[in-house]
């Protein structure tokens, strides 16, 4: 184990950037996804919430699909090998099984985990470095959300190591926390011409698309989600007795369904951020999280739409989760 890392982080995430979104979260009294894996508490919680509640990681057919999706993957490499590029890596175990897959591959790989938490970044990195020791890591605390060019960002921390190789972008669980008229383009805009992105998407299973996402509330609508989104709260001086975590299911005006959190406030409180004050009455709701959840011909159709392709795909049997292999139109 390191005794000392490098970190790069960009100006997404430099403090006055941090403090000046903080403050617009609770003016608009909506919380940005980057504010609930911030600190260690958060990431503690988050990966607790993760093991006991992904798919991925709770059934074994669905880790199927990752591992096949990584093979294919695997058998795209040319001698130049590849940098893998973990955006939103989370704990990184699906980098870390990517990596692993590719090593087998003989080519020469590099990894730069990407995410608005220092605690997950590092985690990310270490958990690569466990499957394939000396890997050389350029870990990015990056916004994601607020990066105004993440291709530019990305290519200044690689461009420290110049490895050769093509790109591959990972970005799993992530799809479901922006908005799809959002993150579509951003990623789009990220591939380079020879590049190509692993991306899953968190599901609705069946014909009937509002019964599906009904069928899979049970993953977010439970106690350990909401210790979770309720450290955010917690650290902003919020009490457990000042209101309570309510989950729903909403429509986004695009024919697009997502889960949501709010936290409806029970009696009228005031919290301090930052030096400036804000005010709540009994009723008043704040937007904590929310999470789409599509079927796979929407993740086809938003694909086109930025014109990408999902050249392969992989469905779980369950229909809750699927991985993407995507690239630019030719």
């Amino acid at each position: 184990m390191p005794i000392m890392e490098t970190v790069t982080v960009d100006e997404s995430q430099f403090p006055e950037a941090v403090q000046r979104d903080l403050l617009e979260c609770w003016r608009r009294r909506e919380v940005l996804p980057k504010f609930h894996y911030e600190t260690y508490r958060q990431a503690r919680h988050w990966l607790a919430l993760h093991e006991a509640h992904s798919p991925a990681r709770r059934d074994p057919e669905c880790a199927a699909i990752y591992d096949r999706a990584f093979a294919a993957t695997g058998n795209m490499l040319t001698e130049a090998g590849a940098r893998v590029v973990g955006l939103g890596c989370g704990g990184g175990q699906k980098d870390a099984r990517l990596i692993q897959i590719l090593a087998s591959h003989k080519a020469p790989l590099s990894y730069l985990p990407c995410d608005a938490s220092m605690p997950l970044v590092l985690t990310a990195q270490h958990a690569v470095e466990a499957v394939l020791p000396g890997i050389c890591c350029d870990p990015l605390v990056c916004d994601l959300g607020r990066c105004e060019d993440l291709a530019q960002s990305i290519d200044r921390v690689a461009g420290q190591t110049g490895l050769p190789g093509r790109r591959i972008f990972t970005f799993f669980g992530m799809i479901p926390n922006f908005d799809p008229g959002f993150i579509f383009p951003r990623l789009r805009k990220a591939l380079g011409a020879e590049d190509w992105l692993l991306c899953s998407a968190n599901l609705a299973p069946g014909q009937n698309y509002r019964a599906g996402v009904e069928a899979v509330l049970p993953g977010y609508d439970n106690d350990l989600t909401r210790e979770w989104l309720f450290v955010f709260l917690n650290d902003c001086g919020v009490e457990r007795d000042h209101g309570e975590i309510r989950f729903g299911i909403e429509e986004d005006g695009r024919g697009f369904l997502r889960i949501v959190a709010n936290f409806c406030i029970a009696k009228r409180i005031e919290v301090a951020v930052l030096g400036e004050k804000f005010e709540f009455k009994e009723g008043d709701k704040i937007l904590l999280f929310y999470s789409y959840r599509y079927q796979p011909a929407q993740v086809e159709g938003l694909l086109r739409g930025q014109g990408m392709e999902a050249a392969q795909q992989w469905m779980a049997p369950s229909v809750e989760e699927g991985v993407f292999l995507c690239r630019r139109h030719s």
